[in-house]
């Protein structure tokens, strides 16, 4: 199990190498408030001074430390392997340069944090560190800044709250474990590590807590209680450790020797507890725990691996290879697009999309429902009234009266009611364009990816067909207006389906008698009542009405010649009377009319018959399926010429980069799986 530390570290490394964190590596996050020896407990784990130290926020970049076990200076002199020290560090910002001098590891530390932060700001960019020695642990662990409250100095006045954002981010990590340092001389229960760890950690699986500074604590005064986890109980443990004071850095005092007094001091105070605290201690528990973690977060980590790597696989692969064939590359894409596009207006196309008609079944959608609907529509006598079709009966007359019913008013009439099949005509015409050119998007964002890569020769064909469609909409427009024009142009009254005139008049009449025998057997009926009723009354009152009768005089005796007839009366003039605008028609008119009603709408119907089946004919002739035969012919009639062969195939800087990454992640996540393959079941046990 002691191999899992140094692969998690490989891991890290070659993940490193790609610029990205997609996989969350087991590691250790030491989280602490500033001035709480979160420096010193992680100096005791290495057994080295090599982190910088000041007042303030000291670490304002995360500091991933990787602690490498590697055997003695003696032992590789023999195998005559390996670097001529006992212990060195190297930083993957300095690659290739091995630093021997701790000092100039401090020295680097600082240098590297002010290159990327400013006033002393934090930055989120951590600094890698890996340090190889006989005496440390493998261990992976990552310094965060310290928990501060006020800014100092130029800091930003929001530096709390970047540096929780940042500390927040790192324990997050489920696959971290979280340790906690908090002074023994401060109240645990106003820890602001522990608040931080609670809040991404409430059931304490991953968190546990060092109490560091314990011969700092007041006299008469210890931390056995907290240790033993009676104040806040921590689930992986309460460790107590001492760190070096002022004066052992001043005077440069060994970390050696400041591990036996941390040891001399643990017996005199806390003997029962003395082989459960301290920095080794510390570093065998830290070990131990991490290494159970990376066991149980394995499975899970190896397929995350492989998941990645198959989707990053994809991902290449949709970008294609770079081109080396010109020619049998535009061939190619331009070869697929017009199947794609040909495709969707089939039904046949691979991407079908479920939100909304597209292609062949919106442009059949336009024709039987949406023109056909509108057709039906428009009532074939709309805008015509009684009056319209007698005044086109007497101007088709002249001077004369007419007995019948004259044919060129009916024609007049009929024409201009089927002139208004042309604007729906026109328009079924322009939605079907309209689809044709949503086609070309559709295919764009569905077809083939290869067609994204090349900026110019997506537009290129985007210009090639939407010219071949516009200049076949004029041509449709033309034909479909001659369909409606070539109705117009004759009225064939002996078509099959056309009543005969003769036969509507006739009908009409028997109609009229029969209204006019009816209401003739209604007035006699009504005439007989009267009569009957008038005689009643004038056996009533013939005894005595008798001289009345005889001394009055009519109504006409009194009031002389009626007007207009011998009497002295203005003229009038018959070219001043308005033209009613509507009246009672006698019966011949409304014979007439309706002759003529019946005759238009019959014919109308036929007609729209007509024009609702070959205006959508005519609009897959001569715009749909002329699209479709010629259009990869136009495609490579227009493009497959040798002067834009390169020019149309440069790839978008973009794509470029992001095939690069994409490969660089896949040749990461393919070493991460060799890694993780070496791992036998006996090596988690």
């Amino acid at each position: 199990m002691e191999t899992l530390i140094p692969i998690i570290n490989r891991l890290q490394e070659v993940f490193l190498t790609v610029g990205a964190e997609i996989i969350q590596l087991p590691q250790i996050v030491v989280v602490g408030s500033q001035s709480s020896g979160k420096s010193s407990v992680l100096e005791s784990l290495v057994g080295r001074d090599f982190l910088p130290r000041g007042s303030g926020i000291v670490t304002r970049r995360p500091l991933v430390l990787q602690l490498v076990n590697v055997p003695s200076l003696e032992e590789r002199r023999k195998q005559d392997n390996g670097i001529k020290a006992e212990e060195w560090g190297t930083f993957l910002h300095c690659k290739n340069q091995i630093f021997t001098d701790f000092n100039e590891i401090r020295k680097e530390i600082e240098d590297e944090t002010d290159r990327n932060t400013d006033n002393k700001g934090i930055s989120p960019e951590p600094i890698y560190l890996k340090i190889y020695s006989p005496n440390v642990l493998s261990l992976t662990l990552v310094d965060l800044p310290g928990i501060t409250k006020v800014p100092v100095g130029d800091q930003p006045e929001d530096i709390e709250t970047q540096v929780q954002e940042m500390i927040v981010s790192y324990i997050s990590n489920p696959n971290s474990l979280i340790l906690c340092v908090s002074p023994a001389n401060s109240d645990l229960a106003t820890s602001d590590a522990l608040k931080l760890a609670r809040e991404v950690d409430p059931d304490g699986h991953r968190t546990l807590l060092v109490v560091s500074k314990l011969d700092l604590m007041d006299a008469g005064t210890d931390a056995l209680e907290v240790l033993l986890g009676r104040v806040i109980p921590v689930r992986l443990g309460i460790i107590g450790v001492v760190n070096r004071s002022q004066h052992d850095l001043n005077t440069q005092k060994c970390l050696t020797d400041s591990s036996k007094d941390e040891q001399a001091f643990l017996q005199r105070h806390y003997p029962s507890l003395a082989s459960r605290c301290g920095s080794r201690y510390l570093a065998r528990t830290l070990s131990r725990l991490l290494m159970h973690h990376i066991r149980d977060c394995l499975p899970e980590l190896k397929t995350r691996v492989t998941v990645l790597a198959s989707q990053y696989q994809s991902r290449l692969n949709s970008y294609g290879q770079p081109v080396e064939d010109h020619s049998a590359t535009l061939l190619q894409i331009v070869t697929k697009f017009a199947t794609d596009y040909c495709s969707t207006i089939e039904g046949t196309a691979r991407h079908i999309q479920t939100s909304e008609l597209c292609g062949g079944a919106r442009i059949c959608y336009i024709f039987h429902e949406t023109f056909g609907r509108t057709l039906q529509s428009i009532d074939p006598l709309g805008g015509l009234t009684e009056l319209d079709i007698l005044t086109a009966i007497r101007n088709a007359t002249g001077p004369r009266p007419a007995l019948f019913v004259p044919e060129i008013s009916f024609e007049l009439l009929v024409k201009k009611q089927i002139k208004r099949l042309e604007e729906p005509s026109m328009r079924c015409v322009e939605l079907v364009h309209e689809e044709l050119q949503r086609i070309i998007q559709h295919c764009s964002a569905y077809s083939t990816q290869e067609l994204l890569r090349f900026p110019k020769l997506h537009d290129s064909i985007v210009e090639v067909v939407t010219s071949l469609l516009r200049k076949r909409l004029p041509i449709t427009n033309e034909m479909v207006h001659n369909l409606v024009a070539i109705e117009l142009a004759y009225i064939n009254t002996k078509h099959p389906d056309f009543t005969d005139a003769a036969q509507v008049s006739a009908s009409v009449n028997s109609q009229q008698v029969l209204k006019l025998s009816l209401s003739l057997s209604l007035s006699l009926q009504i005439h007989t009542g009267l009569v009957f009723v008038l005689s009643s009354l004038s056996q009533a009152e013939a005894g005595d009405g008798g001289k009345r009768w005889k001394n009055e005089k009519m109504p006409s005796e009194e009031k002389g010649p009626l007007p207009g007839f011998g009497s002295p009366t203005k003229a009038v003039n018959l070219l001043d009377t308005a033209v009613p605008i509507s009246r009672k028609l006698s019966t011949r008119e409304q014979r007439d009319c309706e002759v003529i009603q019946r005759l238009i709408k019959c014919y109308f119907l036929i007609v729209r018959k007509s024009i609702q089946d070959s205006v959508p004919k005519t609009v897959m002739h001569f715009l749909v399926n002329f699209v479709k035969e010629n259009l990869q012919s136009e495609l490579v009639g227009q493009l497959y010429k040798q002067r834009l062969l390169q020019e149309l195939l440069i790839e978008s800087q973009e794509t470029a980069q992001q095939r690069t990454e994409v490969a660089q992640m896949l040749e990461a996540l393919k070493k991460a799986s060799n890694i993780i393959s070496e791992i036998r079941e006996t090596h988690l046990w």
